[in-house]
């Protein structure tokens, strides 16, 4: 008897506590009270009223009804918050619209105007799609309203998201205000329906964060990885005389069912997964994947290239429009043409595999060839560019842009063709004629002096051999960098830290052009090593077969004379095993250039992020290569004679020698510190995003800290052999942070190691030891972090601490599987400017 009063008890202290969930149907003779719900059929979702994580509001709302934790899909009264304790409900009102409201009449929101005559007979109804209907139930089956024409910040499968054209009816998303509080946020994302349709995030409705481009047929131009057809979704963009959307569809292949949404959040735009298995949301996808995403990145006519650095670029018949601010890494003046168009006798320069343009301002036309829009921008002396509006199938249609263009990126794979207007003198075709014409009129004027030059050259060359010993360089020591030196034309300046001005002599070689040419074969193509936004790199071989690294700075290069300034006092006074080591420098006119010993095997990232080459490196070689790095890195903090902070610490910027032994370079960023070993505020932030500590990223703080996150970064990308950075179609996080925490939380961290690793490490502790420590170093908060002397990786007996939530993880700001909520900005965080710092 008192066993069954006890489960009596318990049941109705349930049903006290617990809301009463009823059929997924109310009439207009019924209500949804608070404590109420609406379930539908399938028992996929669930309405009724709810209170945000930190909240004292009640709000009406659906979400998945068996997933934990609470995962709020819809909000009714967004604008008008329920205050605890007031009894409102949900009714049918007699005009046929749905009307949340109190016992006093006071309305929190409703599905329509109350003046608007509905049916007679409405019903509405929650489906397992997550839509909630209001309906005709005369027969007619009429919708006279529906939630997913109006969206808070959540995609579903099937929902439109863009315009009815007909009713002027704009379905997008807006962001919660914060994790607490549903009211609508500072961004939105929508389609704009202006020119050519393409989906927008803006910062208050009015400035332009993101832009994905147009559709081609088959993705968005901005989302190459976006796969027609990938096993998992379905997209389908229509735009038309009466609509202008984008859906996306669930296509499971047969598997168990997946649950998906598509999320806008205060730091970005996610696409998330359900994992049935581990009854958690895996994030799918996720944006902006890197700088290059945000909007105009690189001003007009400027190209974005996130795997450059610097990332910004001008295409072929343009220069920076203001090679001061491009200098300083700010590329949103973009670029100007070096040849104004004349209409007449203009060309095209094809750009393979980029983001269309901007195309608020472009047309578009399906029914022409790619040909014919060739032939009708040709025509037309306002076209600037053109492309192919479908690839579908290959290119056709046409897009013609008659504005300047804006917010191009460059990709590795995907992307599209556009074609540039430029000047006849500008193509790629008649700078080769004009380089042909003078070749031939310098051979015949060479043929005519020829007989003449031959003997004072010899005589030249056989004399200046013998004198040298066999070295064909003319070379001179650099004393200082002062105006006063005529080999140095321009005075430099460092605009931010005087304290790395030097007037100590300088132990430098100092190279003559013809020297550097000769070294080079005159800087050939085949001498090439790589090429990056400062300009290219040759190999070159001095008089006896030194070889070594010659670095050419272009014209614009965005590494300028402070830069080029600030590496070679840098490195003339660094001196480490692990540091590359500069030979000397050349400066010609406007030519600067770089000569560093010769390292075979270039950087380390074209190892340890390529499959085939990264079985070169087993377990004991990378860890060679972390203490390497971290030996170098802590010369600079602690052991000499400055302290230097190197500001782009990253896998790129690692050289390997012959014996695959690291070598720390590219300090033209670098920047010498006081002794005090404060933080520091810069105007500028330059670096690699994914590399970038929170503070320095955000608030353009720097510190050895700054070095110490990178490097655990570098140490994680080590061990694992992947990047930092997005990672489409995956179950795992976006950010290798992330990941990787997440798996230190699971006590699973070695599953981390890189496959190759994993088969062939014997030392898990020290493998464990290593990914404890880039955890350690990627803290979010700076004076958690370690200093590189106390980095621990060879003491084995060292005890470490327990690291804590690494910066930049992608999972803040959204529900963790722990069921902790956090509003911190993340990796993604769309409102970071990276480039111009604070």
């Amino acid at each position: 008897m008192a066993t069954s009063l006890l489960i009596l008890a318990l049941l109705s202290l349930h049903l006290l506590f617990s809301p009463a969930s009823t059929a997924e149907t109310i009439s207009a003779n019924s209500s949804i009270a608070d404590g109420q719900t609406l379930v539908s059929a399938g028992g996929v979702f669930e309405l009724g009223f709810f209170t945000p994580p930190i909240s004292t509001s009640r709000f009406l709302g659906i979400w998945y009804r068996d997933i934990a934790p609470l995962t709020v899909v819809w909000v009714a009264n967004r604008q008008v918050p329920i205050t605890t304790g007031i009894a409102a409900s949900l009714v049918i009102n007699g005009t046929g619209s749905l009307v949340l409201t109190d016992r006093s009449g006071r309305v929190f929101w409703s599905s329509a105007p109350s003046n608007v005559t509905g049916s007679s007979n409405p019903v509405a109804q929650l489906l397992d799609s997550g839509n909630f209907l209001l309906q005709d139930a005369n027969g007619t089956g009429a919708v006279l309203w529906q939630s997913f024409d109006y969206p808070s910040d959540t995609l579903l499968p099937g929902m439109k998201f863009g315009w009815d054209l007909t009713t002027g009816l704009d379905r997008h998303l807006t962001t919660w205000a914060s994790s607490s509080d549903p009211s609508p946020g500072d961004y939105t994302f929508e389609i704009d329906v202006r020119g050519v349709p393409e989906g927008f995030i803006w910062y208050n409705s009015t400035a332009p964060v993101y832009r994905n481009g147009p559709w081609n047929g088959l993705r968005f131009s901005g989302e190459p990885e976006m796969e027609p057809d990938n096993g998992n979704f379905r997209f389908e963009f229509v735009a038309n005389r009466t609509d202008a959307y984008y859906t996306f569809l669930l296509d499971g292949g047969g598997n168990d069912k997946v649950i998906s949404r598509f999320v806008l959040n205060q730091s970005s735009l996610q696409r998330y997964v359900w994992l049935q298995q581990q009854q958690a949301w895996s994030l799918y996808w996720s944006l902006p994947r890197d700088q290059c995403d945000r909007y105009a990145q690189c001003g007009a006519y400027g190209v974005c290239d996130a795997t450059a650095s610097p990332i910004c670029g001008c295409a072929a018949g343009f220069t920076p429009a203001s090679p001061r601010e491009w200098a300083l890494r700010d590329g949103s003046a973009g670029c100007a043409r070096t040849t104004p168009l004349n209409c007449t006798g203009d060309g095209f320069l094809p750009l393979r595999g980029v983001k269309l343009p901007d195309a608020t301002n472009a047309t578009a036309d399906a029914s022409v060839s790619l040909d014919q829009c060739r032939q009708r921008c040709l025509a037309n002396c306002s076209c600037l560019a053109y492309s192919a509006s479908s690839i579908k199938g290959g290119e056709s249609g046409c897009i013609v842009w008659t504005s300047p263009l804006i917010d191009i990126r460059q990709f590795q794979s995907g992307g599209q063709n556009l074609f540039i207007r430029l000047a006849a003198s500008d193509l790629p075709s008649s700078r080769d004629n004009s380089k042909r014409k003078n070749t031939a009129a310098l051979a015949v004027l060479l043929s005519l002096s020829g007989l003449l030059l031959f003997g004072f050259g010899g005589l030249f060359i056989w004399t200046k051999f013998f004198r040298n010993k066999g070295r064909f360089q003319s070379t001179r020591r650099l004393a200082s960098f002062d105006s006063s030196n005529p080999l140095y034309p321009v005075q430099a300046r460092n605009m931010e830290d005087e304290s790395s001005q030097s007037n100590g002599l300088m132990d430098v070689t100092l190279f003559d052009m013809a020297t550097i040419s000769l070294s080079t074969a005159n800087f050939a193509t085949s001498s090439k090593l790589g090429e990056g936004g400062f300009g290219a790199v040759y190999k070159g071989e001095l008089g006896g077969g030194q070889m070594v690294a010659v670095k050419r700075l272009s014209k614009y290069s965005t590494q300028g004379l402070d830069e080029f300034k600030n590496e070679v006092m840098l490195i003339a006074k660094l001196q480490h095993v692990n540091l590359v080591r500069l030979l000397g420098c050349c400066i010609h006119g406007e030519e600067r250039i770089l000569v560093y010993e010769y390292m075979e095997n270039k950087s380390l990232d074209m190892f340890i992020f390529d499959k085939a080459r990264s079985a070169q490196l087993n377990w004991s070689k990378r860890f060679d290569i972390i203490l390497g790095v971290a030996r170098g890195l802590l010369y600079l903090h602690q052991d000499s004679r400055f302290k230097v902070i190197h500001r782009d610490l990253k896998a790129g910027n690692i050289l390997l020698d012959g014996d695959m032994n690291p070598k720390i370079s590219d300090f033209g960023v670098a920047r010498i510190f006081g002794g005090d070993g404060a933080d520091s505020h810069t105007r500028r932030v330059v670096g690699t995003y994914g590399y970038m500590s929170p503070e320095y990223a955000m608030d353009g703080i720097f510190s050895v800290k700054s070095d110490v996150f990178s490097f655990g970064v570098l140490v994680l990308e080590i061990v694992s052999g992947r990047k930092n950075r997005g990672m489409y179609g995956s179950a795992e996080q976006t950010s290798l942070l992330s990941h990787a925490w997440k798996l230190w939380r699971e006590g699973n961290v070695l599953a981390l190691l890189d496959e190759l690793v994993a088969r062939e490490c014997r030392d898990s502790e020290a493998a464990l030891r290593c990914l404890q420590v880039g955890l350690l170093c990627v803290q979010e908060r700076s004076e958690e972090r370690p200093h590189m002397a106390t980095v621990f990786l060879s003491n084995q007996r060292a005890v470490m601490p327990q690291p804590r939530h690494p910066g930049y993880c992608s999972d803040r700001g959204s529900a963790s599987t722990d069921g902790e909520y956090s509003s911190t900005s993340t990796v993604n965080d769309i409102t970071v400017t990276v480039v111009e710092g604070r």
